[in-house]
């Protein structure tokens, strides 16, 4: 007997929801519950892979190292792999932001995962972690610093509650330091003081700023900072991260002369290589900032996460206020986006598109929104304008590949299809399309509604593919221009190769 539609719905409503951060040093899997919005983890996975330590100087990932963190995926591909595609977040950090070979590494991870693995920019994850950070604490009024090392970057984010106001992403992490400046597991005074010099360094172009903005609070967050707050513990029985215990741990450091030779039991034998990368830059931070004494925190990328999905399943998507500020910034005609958007809808509903899988219908919305964003610099050229501010600019709650989709969509939507830019992206074409038909049917600008027409995509859009548009004869006899608008937009479609053919009825 067929199952009940209600005890369907009820069945995906129970299913947990998992968040997987692919870190530069740890992949960390957390999977919980929904309980009216509340998060109850039922199950957490950790693999420490250092995929940062498989970048070559020509920024490839190696194969050694690929295998080995694939090999970590498909274990936990055995978790995630039944549960809904809206239910699962997968990001991934700076190893792969950086990797040139990074998209096959991506493929092989979704095949062995069974979802999509996103790249998100340092900014977006600085956000993602404070929003862990912050869930994790009690909801004080004061305001915050959080600190998050990171195998490949490190993330300073100033905010007050669950509101992030300044952030920012350094390209230093634990791994990458280590094996910079730690090289065949070797520590000594010359070396940690060049580490906390480069870490200096790369603090040096936000200093100023967060030490005018100051902070009531500072917490750190990640394994990093978590297993110094431990090994400070260790050796004098005081919690919480001072200048005094990060001058102990530094001692010990020394003291111990490698990293095989550390005997604390907070660092075990799989951190022991990227420790004292880390202590330079926690040290370093410290010194910076003027930062006195530091708590830490459970919450982090993969708390952030899950929390920023359930945002989204309860209608509070951070990309939609994302799209509202933008067009509150860049003056953007609200009524006339909202009218393009409405009949690009309508012309996806009819059918014909093979349109699936990656969010179309929001993606086609904010398109449509945000397609005059690049005249707030410049009517000529306003397409191309707005599609390198789309893809250049930090947009909460965007992963990259979504902002670049975005992006393509806009600085395509008009004049010459440009068909180098999709050529990485050629599920994007339907989106494009859909966009471009109903901006011209709105050339206007007029609020007087569109007449009933019908729309046939033949072949969803594959090279050689056909739309059909048929109109109202009376409304199109009356409406020359747009006539002359959609024949001149045909002769843009055709370099596609795509026929666009306009009919009455």
């Amino acid at each position: 007997m067929a199952a009940h539609p209600q005890s369907q719905r009820q069945e995906v409503a129970d299913q947990p929801y998992a968040a997987l951060d692919l870190g530069s040093n740890s992949f960390h899997l957390i999977v919980a519950h929904d309980h009216d919005g509340r998060l109850q983890v039922v199950d957490r996975h950790k693999e420490m892979v250092r995929i940062a330590e498989g970048l070559t100087e020509a920024n490839e990932l190696s194969a050694t190292v690929a295998a080995r963190s694939l090999a970590c995926l498909k274990r936990f591909g055995q978790r995630i792999r039944h549960l809904p595609r809206h239910h699962v977040r997968i990001v991934g950090t700076n190893a792969l932001r950086q990797a040139r070979n990074s998209r096959d590494f991506i493929d092989a991870a979704e095949d062995v995962l069974g979802h999509r693995v996103e790249i998100i920019s340092g900014r977006e994850e600085a956000r993602l972690i404070y929003l862990g950070v912050s869930h994790s604490l009690e909801d004080q009024f004061d305001s915050r610093l959080v600190v998050d090392v990171g195998g490949g970057s490190t993330e300073l984010i100033l905010g007050r509650q669950f509101q992030p106001r300044l952030m920012e992403s350094l390209y230093m992490g634990c791994v990458s330091m280590s094996a910079r400046h730690f090289a065949n597991d070797a520590i000594d005074a010359t070396r940690f003081a060049r580490a906390e010099t480069a870490a200096r360094q790369e603090l040096e172009v936000i200093e100023e700023i967060y030490r005018a903005r100051g902070w009531d609070t500072a917490i750190g967050s990640s394994g990093t900072l978590i297993a110094i707050h431990d090994a400070i513990v260790e050796l004098t029985g005081v919690h919480g991260i001072t200048s005094d215990g990060l001058a102990a741990l530094k001692d010990r450091l020394l003291a111990a002369g490698r990293t095989d030779g550390l005997d604390l039991l907070a660092v075990d034998e799989e951190r022991a290589p990227v420790f004292p990368g880390g202590v330079a830059i926690v040290a370093a931070t410290f010194e910076s900032l003027g930062i006195r004494e530091m708590t830490v925190s459970d919450g982090a990328l993969r708390e952030g996460l899950l929390h920023d999905l359930l945002g989204r399943v309860h209608a509070q998507d951070i990309r939609d206020a994302t799209v509202a500020d933008l067009i509150e910034r860049y003056h953007i005609d609200e009524p006339h986006g909202r009218r393009v958007a409405s009949t690009a809808a309508r012309i996806l509903e009819q059918g014909g598109w093979q349109l699936t899988g990656f969010g179309a219908r929001r993606l086609l919305r904010w398109a449509a929104m945000l397609h005059e964003i690049g005249m707030d610099i410049a009517h000529s050229q306003y397409h191309k304008h707005g599609g390198y501010l789309l893809d250049n600019m930090d947009l909460p709650g965007f992963s990259r590949s979504e902002q670049h989709h975005l992006s393509i969509i806009v600085r395509g939507h008009r004049r010459k299809f440009p068909i180098e830019e999709f050529r990485h992206a050629p599920q994007m074409v339907a989106l494009c399309v859909l966009l471009r038909l109903a901006t011209v049917l709105h050339r206007a600008r007029s609020d007087q509604v569109l007449p009933r027409f019908s729309v046939t995509a033949k072949d969803g859009l594959a090279p050689g593919g056909e739309v059909r548009l048929a109109f109202p004869r009376k409304w199109l006899a009356e409406h020359p221009l747009t006539k002359l608008d959609l024949e001149q937009e045909a002769d843009y479609l055709s370099a596609i190769p795509l026929k666009l053919k306009v009919s009455v009825r």
